[in-house]
């Protein structure tokens, strides 16, 4: 077998300094502080739990009031490396993504100008806004950046498979060898999940419908040509995130392959690479085992994710 192609570099997306340092903690607690929701009932936490790889488990999240949010919760894991932000890629910088789920009524259903008026206000915030940014002026820019700066810290590249690739070969079992094998070699899934993060960082339609509630990136282009194709998503930590697609509609990982299996659903905008194909049972749970092997537990505990 050749090497993956999604061999991980071991250069971390973010660094910190010290002043990052003060940033990330800033961001960090206002992560996890429902002060930035209407109502101060949720937080960015709520839908992005740290022992789901930062999602939420659920079909679609629950933004205040029990109001359904359109989409499913997507991953955090390794987010400082991606290009583009939301399953349809709308926003271009984590940045300004920080701003969506405050303003979405069925999200935080707030202003930010009006959550940065409840963080001026609060003590705590102002003194670690002074060591951060060496202001007591607490501004949009403040909040959005420290959020952004803390996801930056979420890196996760200690699964067995990174400890495969590192040359600690016993990292992975043989069934697990065997679904890298059918991964990469085989099925070619890596031609939409490849490099470190198992994606190209590209949109496309998978073949989930033949009629799509959700127009994707339409929504922002207004093109045909984008109705319905969403973000590739990375397979990092892929076994914590179900359940799957857009919109939640696929339950567990077996599930996820029998779909692909099956060439998707017709629809004009298909991606070409959405093709039949057949695997035995055994087959189809190697695949599953290695896709668990994308597991990092050291990310799903590590503290310094976590407010004490």
């Amino acid at each position: 077998m050749s090497e993956p192609t999604g061999a991980l570099s071991r250069e971390h997306a973010f660094e910190l300094d010290s002043t990052d340092y003060y940033r990330v903690e800033l961001g960090k607690h206002l992560f996890y502080d429902p002060i930035l929701s209407r109502d101060s009932t949720i937080s960015c936490a709520t839908c992005h739990k740290q022992e789901l790889a930062f999602t939420d488990g659920l079909q679609k999240s629950v933004g205040i009031r029990n109001r359904m949010v359109t989409r499913n919760s997507p991953t955090l894991s390794n987010v400082g490396n991606r290009t583009m932000f939301l399953l349809d890629g709308v926003n271009p910088s984590l940045e300004s993504q920080v701003g969506v789920p405050i303003q979405e009524h069925n999200e935080f259903d707030f202003h930010v100008l009006l959550v940065i008026d409840r963080i001026q206000n609060s003590p705590k915030y102002v003194a670690m806004a002074e060591k951060a940014y060496n202001t007591s002026e607490i501004t949009e820019f403040i909040l959005k950046n420290s959020i952004a700066t803390f996801e930056r810290t979420l890196i996760s590249d200690n699964s067995p498979y990174d400890k495969f690739l590192d040359g600690n070969y016993a990292a992975l079992d043989n069934r697990q060898k065997k679904g890298m094998e059918l991964f990469f070699e085989t099925l070619y899934c890596s031609k939409c999940h490849s490099g470190p993060d198992f994606t190209e960082d590209r949109l496309t339609n998978n073949g989930l419908y033949t009629a799509y509630a959700d127009s994707g990136r339409m929504r922002l282009t207004e093109a045909e040509a984008d109705r319905a194709i969403f973000k590739v998503p990375t397979l990092r930590n892929v076994a914590k995130t179900a359940p799957y697609m857009h919109d939640g509609s696929i339950a567990t990982l077996e599930e996820v392959i029998k779909h692909y299996e099956s060439g998707g659903h017709p629809h004009p905008g298909k991606g070409e690479e959405i093709v039949p194909f057949e695997l035995t049972a055994e087959e189809r749970q190697n695949l599953i085992r290695f896709l668990e092997a994308l597991t990092d537990e050291d990310f799903l505990t590590n503290p310094a994710f976590r407010v004490d």
